[in-house]
């Protein structure tokens, strides 16, 4: 019998591919994004989903939606917006408490185990205390947690992403989780990713069969800067006299050095944000050709099939592919996970492990 799993926090379902990869039963998803959950029903018929607000779900929620006690994981990437290096403004962002609402949901399920994923910029300044009352939540109600910052180019995706990945399991569980070593042996890159796909129409429309592989229009100013830009390159390579205000500063006073940047063909993507269907965000150019990647080009980057349906507009498609986890990625992780619910590795070395991990950064008593 597979382990089942829930998915929260669900998008258009690259946690549950990858919870699927990994052997799980997904009985169940939820969301609190329209858009997000009509991709998920579009691609998982037969999985029940619910459009909810996590934070509002408790114990008899959940039973009354049919989400056993006792379920073996509960997986789920919180919102990350407001823990995100890049983001400008103060600390505190309403988005952040929904990761201490994961962990009351893993504990009201009595879940053997959780997955937790987010941005790295949880483990710094904004996030540390969202970490310190996490960590407490979840070892107060009996979970050993590890955690650990993993790169997705590592486990076949082709995108540089570095994420954080807590994993929880029950004090009382015979297996113990390891956090999964790279599973290749060079990088997948930008080429071998788009390879195969034709050049989408000059009149922005979309391919034949393909209604994400198409051009968005750019202006021509910024079809001009474009030209000046190397594979690989960013605004620096543009002419001082054609950049926008705020970067003919330069890189080495203001960042921000991909913006406004082409993919390089050989080596793996920058990070897919919410916004990549514009190089003005980012290094989003396609490397060879003067314009911005698809949102076919950029789901293909987060290493989802061509068959995976995205429901929406422009703007929120390429919302559900940027803020999605890689399915490779989360298979990789949830992998571990399966093999420690079926009992692998010993209490021992569950307990060696759990001594190893960064928990004295974020000790519990300060």
């Amino acid at each position: 019998m597979k382990p089942t799993a829930l998915d929260l926090f669900c998008g258009a379902g690259g946690l549950t591919r990858g919870l699927m990869q990994a052997g799980f039963e997904v009985i169940g998803a939820i969301d609190a994004w329209e858009p997000a959950i009509a991709s998920y029903r579009a691609n998982f018929t037969n999985h029940p989903s619910w459009l909810k607000d996590v934070a509002s779900l408790d114990a008899a929620a959940f039973k009354k939606l049919g989400i056993p006690s006792g379920i073996d994981l509960v997986a789920g990437g919180p919102p990350c917006q407001g823990f995100s290096v890049q983001r400008i403004g103060e600390d505190k962002d309403a988005r952040n408490d929904l990761v201490l609402s994961f962990g009351r949901a893993v504990v009201a399920l009595k879940a053997r185990a959780f997955i937790l994923e987010n941005v790295r910029g949880l483990l710094g300044a904004r996030g540390k205390q969202t970490v310190r009352r996490f960590l407490a939540q979840m070892v107060q109600a009996g979970y050993s947690v590890q955690y650990r910052i993993l790169e997705a180019a590592d486990f076949g995706v082709p995108q540089a992403r570095q994420r954080v990945f807590f994993v929880g399991m029950r004090a009382d569980e015979p297996g113990s989780f390891e956090f999964p070593h790279s599973t290749v042996l060079r990088h997948r890159t930008v080429a071998e990713a788009l390879q195969g796909l034709e050049s989408p129409p000059q009149d922005l429309r979309p391919a034949t069969g393909d209604p994400l592989h198409r051009r968005t229009r750019m202006s021509e100013l910024n079809l001009l800067r474009l030209k000046h830009v190397p594979p690989g390159g960013g605004f620096e390579d543009i002419p001082v006299a054609l950049r926008v205000n705020c970067h003919k500063a330069g890189a080495g006073r203001i960042g921000h050095r991909g913006v406004y940047g082409r993919l390089h063909p050989d080596r793996p993507s920058a990070t897919i944000t919410a916004r990549f269907d514009s190089f003005t965000r980012g290094r989003f150019a396609h490397p060879f050709e003067d314009r911005n990647i698809t949102l076919r080009e950029g789901a293909r980057l987060q290493g989802f099939p061509d068959d995976h349906i995205f429901l929406g507009t422009q703007e929120e498609i390429a919302a559900q592919i940027g803020n999605a986890i890689p399915p490779a990625f989360a298979g990789s992780v949830a992998a571990g996970v399966a093999k420690a619910l079926a009992g692998e590795n010993s209490s021992a070395q569950r307990q060696k492990q759990h001594l190893q991990a960064e928990l004295p950064l974020f000790a519990l008593s300060n």
